[in-house]
């Protein structure tokens, strides 16, 4: 009886790892799967799922070896290919913490803040709170189901070789990355607006009376009209939020050739 050799084990081999990568990278660098909650097992088990799932339809691998230097660049393609799928909907969700920023320091929320999980650092809670109802909104849409499908046919469009993302799709991403700021300014510009309108209102009223405590008057008031503009403009915050989602799915399909 005919054994496997040691070039077929090879083949079978890296027919699985390249593919693994590249989905391991993906969910490395996506939100939810990326939070510092999620466990690092438990991201390795859904990528070895995922990929015994799709690996008896996926295209025939090259004929490459794995050890061999353009084995190595082609593991480096996988991963930067997974890498920039994940990170345009990073840039998404940091569109919120942008807005989120802007709006608590013109409310004078700037110091409260609480550990983000998705990054671990301090953002002030009205950003976790556009952070935690767009992961909600995120997930009930299938976001994340809709992420693992284009993947698995980029398999297809863009196939598993040495020559993967060029530099015209790097320059598309690093362009794409200053919807952070417009994105993040045109979710917080209302409220904003709003709030420097009451400063305005209680510096005129202090002009009027100057024995009037602006501190101990404003501040209170300030706070309460921010929650109420927040309460008020967070269906329209989701909003923009969905139509961000929507060009950061368009963005991956044109990286990914779908």
């Amino acid at each position: 009886m005919k054994g496997i050799t040691e070039a077929e084990l090879l083949a079978v081999v890296s027919g699985f790892v390249w593919p693994l990568f590249r989905i391991g990278a993906m969910l490395i660098a996506m939100p939810v799967f990326s939070m510092r909650a999620a466990p690092a097992r438990t991201r390795l088990i859904v990528s070895l799922v995922v990929t015994m799932i799709i690996w008896p339809v996926l295209p025939e691998m090259p004929k490459i070896e794995m050890l061999s230097y353009e084995g190595f660049m082609i593991v480096v393609q996988q991963i930067a290919i997974g890498l920039c799928t994940g990170f345009i909907l990073q840039m998404v969700f940091a569109t919120l913490v942008f807005a989120g920023q802007g709006v608590a320091m013109s409310m004078g929320l700037g110091f409260a803040s609480m550990v983000d999980p998705q990054t671990g650092v301090q953002v002030p809670v009205i950003a976790q709170i556009y952070v935690m109802t767009s992961t909600l909104l995120f997930l009930v849409m299938d976001g994340h189901l809709l992420m693992i499908e284009m993947l698995v046919e980029s398999f297809t469009t863009l196939p598993v070789s040495v020559n993967g993302l060029e530099r015209l799709d790097v320059w598309s991403l690093l362009t794409w990355s200053s919807m952070i700021f417009s994105g993040g300014l045109l979710m917080s510009l209302p409220l904003v607006a709003g709030l420097l309108m009451v400063n305005v209102s209680f510096g005129v009223a202090t002009k009027a009376a100057p024995q009037l405590n602006i501190f101990a008057v404003g501040f209170p008031v300030t706070l309460m009209m921010g929650m109420l503009m927040v309460w008020l403009t967070l269906p329209n915050v989701l909003s923009n939020f969905s139509g961000l989602l929507t060009n950061a799915y368009q963005l991956i399909g044109q990286l990914l050739r779908i």
